[in-house]
């Protein structure tokens, strides 16, 4: 089973890639581009063929390796 770990930087947390991308994307002719927020995105294949425990499993991975808490958070998906 498929599960996609996406992790951002929390609100007020500075993030300068986020930045970079805004002002190189305001460079190249698209003005009306807000904010940007950088993040990653993380594609697991497990061994699973319940849902479920695929996202239970992807949170607990979240939580003790694939984001800093501190200052990430992180959102899990069953994809396939």
């Amino acid at each position: 089973m498929k599960v996609r770990v996406t992790v951002m930087l929390k609100d007020g947390v500075l993030d300068p890639p986020g930045k970079a991308i805004g002002h190189a994307l305001h460079t190249l002719g698209f003005p009306n581009v807000g904010m940007v927020r950088a993040g990653r995105v993380i594609e697991l294949d497990l061994d699973e063929t319940d849902p479920a425990l695929a996202k239970a499993q992807a949170d607990q991975m979240g939580r003790k390796l694939l984001a800093n808490l501190v200052i990430e958070t992180f959102t899990t998906e069953v994809v396939g």
